[in-house]
């Protein structure tokens, strides 16, 4: 438990800000890095709690990885040299580890037990699960194996044909996951495309991939090859410095490094619509993700509707969005977000909360938010809901509120952005 007393801004942000590696890109190359054979180099990786989660994961299933600070060596003879773990593997608050994971596990000839926290413990894995069993898995958990603790009985799996039924790029990544052990053909079809890293890091790592239109192909005929990946930094993360930046009266701030994977950017579209300054200095690529310098500077704020296809490149900021708009002026409407309800809480709940105790003008609907602004914020005592991004909302809050805010427990930040404070500080 860490309660944290945050003093009002009286000055604008400005400065720069190198932007933590992205915690999806990371937990992906440790993946990849792991099941392919050679050596791989991931530099610029998120040492968050999420992201080592599944570093133990696979250190427990035999392979070398050595950490030095943000740069990963990992060390690996391929999928087929992975050993049965001789203990339950422990993925904390990391939903995006178990289901990957769960993808890997099944198609793998030994027996894993998997568990995690309180949290995580609450989380609805049968949208994995489910796909996974047609193919062939054996998995057995809690409500059906719908709750952790689940146990896998790796076993032979053949691929399918798979249409989402949720916008998740989680699921579609377990299901392709599963197809690098699967026999024959898997194919993923999408209706709204989600983000595409596991996309993007297979044909980086030599897997035999291919996409048409919104349906994604891959066989077990293709060994992975180990390779070096720089890690972009990750926008979910940037976007409270984006937001702070375009609240906080003459702000003027320098996001380096940051990820502009074009499933990402939503965040960068809704700050453009509702009128905040925000350019794009320099743009580069590296395995397929883009990325480059973002320079965000305060402005007058209108409120817009957020609906449709959008919302899976932005589902993750959406908390901080909810936070730009009580600051906009008029409506903002955000629909199609259902997904926010099984995050780490109900995020829904949980911003309605949070942002009606500083005094805003906000109402839930069972798929999203209306927030009518301008609306001045006033100090007061929050619940983070042991979600980092709940946290990190009420702390860029804090810098326009008209007194104190203290939020219960700010140790859920480490899980994605374990220098965030400072690099507010820093800032400010």
């Amino acid at each position: 438990m860490s309660e944290c007393t945050l003093q009002p801004l009286n000055n604008p942000l400005s400065g720069e800000i190198l932007v933590p590696g992205d915690k999806s890109i990371s937990h992906r190359a440790v993946i990849f890095g792991s099941l392919a054979s050679g050596i791989t180099k991931i530099t610029h990786f998120l040492d968050g709690e999420d992201c080592m989660r599944t570093v133990e994961a696979f250190r427990e299933m035999g392979v070398s990885i050595d950490v030095h600070d943000t740069t990963l060596i990992i060390r690996s003879k391929g999928a087929k040299s992975l050993a049965e773990p001789i203990r339950p593997l422990d993925f904390g608050n990391s939903g995006t580890t178990t289901r990957l994971m769960l993808g890997i596990l099944a198609g793998l000839p030994f027996f894993t037990t998997i568990y995690g926290d309180d949290s995580l413990s609450k989380r609805p894995m049968d949208r994995v699960v489910n796909p996974l069993r047609q193919m062939g898995a054996i998995i057995d958990g809690r409500l059906n194996g719908n709750l952790l603790p689940i146990a896998v009985r790796g076993t032979a799996i053949k691929g399918m044909h798979y249409t989402l039924p949720v916008k998740s790029a989680q699921v579609k990544s377990a299901i392709l996951l599963a197809g690098l052990f699967a026999e024959g053909e898997t194919k993923v079809t999408e209706p709204i495309p989600t983000r595409n890293h596991t996309e993007n890091m297979l044909k980086a790592f030599g897997a035999d991939l291919t996409t048409n239109g919104n349906t994604i192909t891959v066989t077990n005929k293709q060994e992975l090859t180990g390779t070096d990946v720089h890690v972009p930094g990750d926008i979910s993360s940037a976007a409270f410095f984006l937001v702070a930046s375009a609240i906080v009266p003459g702000s003027d701030v320098l996001l380096k490094n940051m990820g502009l994977n074009p499933s990402r950017t939503g965040i960068i579209e809704v700050l453009n619509k509702m009128g905040a300054r925000i350019q794009i200095v320099a743009e580069h690529s590296t395995s397929g993700e883009a990325f480059g310098n973002v320079r965000v500077a305060h402005g007058p704020l209108k409120g817009i509707t957020i609906e449709g296809e959008i919302i899976p490149r932005l589902i993750d900021e959406i908390p901080v969005i909810a936070l730009l708009a009580t600051q906009a002026e008029g409506t903002t409407v955000i629909k199609n977000a259902e997904e926010l309800r099984v995050k780490e809480t109900d995020r829904i709940k949980a911003i309605v909360d949070v942002l009606t105790t500083l005094g805003a003008d906000i109402t839930a609907t069972d798929d999203g938010l209306i927030i009518k602004g301008k609306t001045p914020l006033n100090g007061g005592y929050i619940a983070s809901y042991n979600d980092h991004r709940i946290a990190m909302m009420g702390a860029v809050a804090s810098l326009i509120a008209d007194s104190e805010v203290t939020i219960d427990d700010t140790s859920c930040i480490a899980i994605s952005y374990p220098n965030f404070f400072k690099d507010l500080e820093s800032i400010s």
